[in-house]
């Protein structure tokens, strides 16, 4: 496979290595980048000759940023049903990983939000690095956390996961592993080596032992206490009344944080991220797919990645414009089941 294939693969001794290979684009996910991982993972699930499989970015910058969105974009205001195949094929993708028979080793040596949060956080070994920057920032551009988001951010420590879902606030890897979606700190420049070990065979408890360092103290931690006050809130509303009246610099900027989110948008997080937490995976899954049908058939996404990725003058007009204004039945009508079009796993 020539070096512009927008995905890499090599067999590494005991290893299968999947490289992401757009570092222009801080290898963004592409449908076609779904279609050639799928199939591999498959091939290389059923190939005794490999151990373990290994998923890394290509460049120093990103492991990966996220979806293709100004892709999406196109697809959805020309109401091309592509945009929809990739945000099915995307979440089979996601629910597969997190089945995969065999270790599965992600590299979050960089940029990881959207997308490559659901590359890398189902697998069974998630290494994080110096470089990590962890986000779930979808509901800025008029989305959802999702990739798996309904199923991971219930389960973080108290009230964290609401936390990130609401801020989209970004964590570095001693945070990663305080909330559960990296499992060991690991410097970039150790990352060679454990992919030695893991072609040569060693287990990947034994190489993680070997490279792995104490990731120090994670700050999250020490807000626990903050976080669960607030956003332990039975409603947005008042999780937003809760910050406020705290008066620390800390609630008022968080509180202004979710507020130039997209209402609905921060409105549909707060009841999934509340939903999964009594979800298995793929319930989790089939939730995400419904709720991404109907954002795609609506005004936030496009604004949003109007606002911050076409025009970037980062001045969203939601619709509706207000948490306020936001109607119970708009929120329920996201949440509805979509009858034949459910989303099915292999």
């Amino acid at each position: 496979m020539s070096e512009e294939a927008e995905v890499l693969f090599e067999k590494r001794g005991a290893a299968g290595v999947i490289t992401l290979n757009r570092p222009k684009a801080l290898n963004a996910l592409t449908l076609g980048m779904v279609r050639l991982i799928h199939p591999k993972l498959r091939e290389w699930a059923e190939d005794a000759s490999v151990e373990c499989v290994i998923v890394e970015g290509a460049g120093e910058k990103a492991f990966c940023a996220g979806g293709d969105i100004r892709a999406l974009y196109d697809w959805g205001q020309t109401g091309d049903k592509t945009a929809i195949d990739f945000w099915r094929e995307e979440y089979q993708l996601n629910t597969f990983i997190k089945r995969y028979p065999k270790p599965y080793v992600a590299l979050m040596d960089g940029i990881n939000m959207g997308g490559g949060v659901g590359l890398s956080v189902h697998g069974s070994h998630r290494v994080a690095t110096e470089r990590l920057t962890f986000a779930m920032p979808e509901t800025g551009i008029g989305l959802f956390p999702d990739v798996g988001g309904t199923y991971f951010l219930p389960r973080a420590p108290g009230e964290t996961g609401m936390y990130l879902a609401l801020t989209g606030a970004r964590l570095k890897a001693a945070d990663a592993i305080y909330v559960g979606i990296a499992d060991a700190y690991v410097p970039s420049e150790r990352l060679e080596t454990l992919k030695d070990r893991l072609a040569g065979g060693m287990p990947v408890r034994e190489a993680l032992a070997e490279v792995a360092e104490e990731e120090g103290p994670a700050p999250l931690a020490s807000m626990q206490a903050e976080i669960g006050a607030h956003f332990s809130g039975g409603a947005v509303s008042d999780i937003l009344s809760s910050l406020r009246a705290d008066g620390s610099e800390w609630a008022e900027k968080t509180a202004d944080t979710i507020e130039t989110k997209s209402p609905i948008s921060t409105l549909v997080a707060y009841r999934q991220v509340r939903e999964g937490a009594a979800l298995g995976f793929e319930d989790c899954m089939r939730l995400e797919f419904r709720l991404i049908n109907r954002f795609a058939a609506g005004h936030d996404f496009y604004e949003g990645v109007r606002a911050v990725v076409i025009d970037k003058d980062q001045a969203p007009k939601w619709k509706p414009a207000t948490i306020a204004d936001v109607s119970t039945d708009e929120v329920e009508h996201y949440f509805a089941p979509l009858g034949d079009n459910e989303i099915t796993f292999g």
